[in-house]
């Protein structure tokens, strides 16, 4: 099949359009937490009870979950480009309307959309970064989004203390949604300018698979709903949906695979998980979002509550593993593909022994100082943090087809999605369930903290268990033969291979 080649954009004009592609990333990415330290403003300025506050934060990451996948096929169909503009024009609008809720059921209808918004920015840059580099640059690439991911959700409760700080209470909550207007803007703007118009696929026009689409998000909305809602909805009865999430992601698995025999173009092609490094990878990646994300959301929620910090100052306790998690990415980018999964294996013992760090700290150094006590071990956590988010997601789709890199990367940061939301139910409620039976003590953090890096450990055990095999048994290199791509990927063959 003949197919047209299509010309990689100049190298300047690459480098530019991943930073469009990073810019976007880093504001849907940095409203997963910004607004953990603003609930207290929106109940004072906007009169938001206790549910709608949940709902400001859960329904955000709901519909970021639901639309990671579909939204990443439908890239990697009808274009990327258009994709994620949309999906940033959409992002934009729906912050502007947040900022301007008039009550807060308008503010959680505003930010369910906000967040499937966000789910469609997400997976058009892991499928960009693959069709516009190759090989180091890819790493580079995806260290600097390993950076952003980082970086974006550790100085959320930064970025909002600022804010509130600076407005007031009353109104500090609509700032937290009106800065990612300009920035918003801007990006659009060269994004149009700079983003690289890929051909669409040559051949045969592949239909959406709407029935993988409607069975995966009743799936992962049956399973996040009971952990997004934990805190909210008390009862046992809530984990029902756990069976049910469970037969349904297993009809929807039957349907793909059945999808697949017959010729057609599944949501998700199961042949990814025939890749070893797709699959380690995805399950590493939701294993430590399970045990990072809820670091800060325990953390800030002590240092405001039990030590008496303002939002501002919480905020400035976690800086240190945002900027150190920036320069642990930087160096994961570079090095990766020298060291491969053993950086990954020394980032997540690098995350492990910060944590322990800071419970043996908040015991020490209790009081006000212990943000001054906790910086050197968020350092040290900030720098293992980079070296494994980076890494990993180079490792995990290095070897995915490009043809399938949008699907691929929505599959990766769902299971981060559904990971976090795991993460926070558990360790949110052996934190509460602590003060609930002895108060605001310092032990409630700790025991919270101790959980997380519990949940850490189950992902670096995966990795030393994958880097032990390799090393035992190294596989070949080109297992599966060439897949070729059409013109959207350039007209050339792209040898799917196992391994790291």
């Amino acid at each position: 099949m003949t197919t047209v080649q299509a010309r990689p954009a100049p190298d300047d004009r690459r480098w530019k359009a991943l930073g469009v592609c990073l810019t976007a990333g880093f504001i849907s990415l940095l409203d997963t937490s910004i607004v953990n330290v603003a609930l207290p403003s929106m109940e004072h300025g906007l009169g938001a009870s206790e549910a709608a506050q949940s709902w400001v934060v859960s329904g955000y990451a709901l519909t970021f979950g639901l639309a990671l996948v579909p939204a990443g096929r439908l890239g990697d169909m009808r274009g990327r480009r258009q994709a994620f503009l949309f999906g940033l024009a959409l992002f934009t609008l729906a912050s502007a309307a947040c900022g301007l809720a008039p009550s807060a059921s308008w503010l959680v209808l505003f930010r369910l959309i906000q967040g499937t918004a966000a789910g469609m920015v997400a997976p058009q840059t892991s499928g960009l970064i693959q069709q516009m580099f190759q090989g180091v640059e890819r790493a580079k690439a995806f260290g600097l989004l390993g950076s952003v991911i980082g970086v974006s959700t550790a100085v959320g409760p930064l970025a909002g203390g600022l804010l509130i700080n600076a407005v007031g209470t009353d109104d500090g909550w609509r700032w937290v949604f009106f800065v990612n207007l300009p920035i918003g803007v801007a990006a659009l703007a060269a994004g149009l300018r700079l983003l690289p118009r890929f051909p669409a696929s040559a051949g045969r026009r592949e239909e959406f698979d709407l029935f993988g689409v409607l069975l995966l998000g009743s799936g992962v909305l049956a399973l996040m709903l009971p952990l997004v809602q934990e805190q909210q909805w008390t009862g046992r009865l809530k984990w029902a949906l756990m069976p049910v999430a469970a037969l349904l992601l297993a009809a929807f698995w039957a349907w793909e695979k059945r999808e697949g025999q017959r010729g057609r173009a599944p949501l998700v092609d199961l042949g990814l998980f025939s890749l070893r490094s797709f699959t380690l990878g995805a399950l590493i990646s939701l294993s430590y979002f399970a045990g990072f994300t809820t670091v800060f959301f325990v953390y800030t929620l002590f240092l405001q509550n039990t030590v008496g910090y303002s939002a501002l100052t919480a905020g400035l306790s976690v800086l240190p593993f945002a900027a150190a998690s920036a320069v642990g990415a930087a160096a994961g980018g570079r090095l990766v593909v020298r060291h491969g999964r053993k950086l990954v294996v020394i980032g997540l013992s690098g995350v492990a022994v910060g944590l322990l760090g800071v419970v043996v700290a908040v015991q020490l150094v209790p009081g006000q100082d212990v943000g001054w006590a906790t910086a050197l071990p968020m350092v040290i956590g900030g720098i293992g943090s980079g070296l494994t988010v980076s890494p990993n997601t180079t490792l995990t789709l290095t070897r995915v087809p490009v043809r399938r890199a949008g699907a691929a990367g929505g599959v990766l940061q769902t299971g981060q999605r559904v990971g976090s939301a795991a993460g926070i139910a558990v360790v949110g409620a052996v934190y509460f369930a602590h003060q609930a039976n002895h108060g605001r003590s310092v032990t409630a953090i700790q025991l919270g903290l101790l959980t997380a890096v519990g949940i850490i450990m189950i992902a670096l055990l995966l990795a030393v268990a994958d880097l032990r095999e390799r090393q035992s048994h190294p596989e070949p290199e080109a297992v599966a033969g060439p897949v070729r791509r059409g013109s959207e990927e350039g007209g050339t063959e792209e040898t799917v291979r196992r391994g790291s």
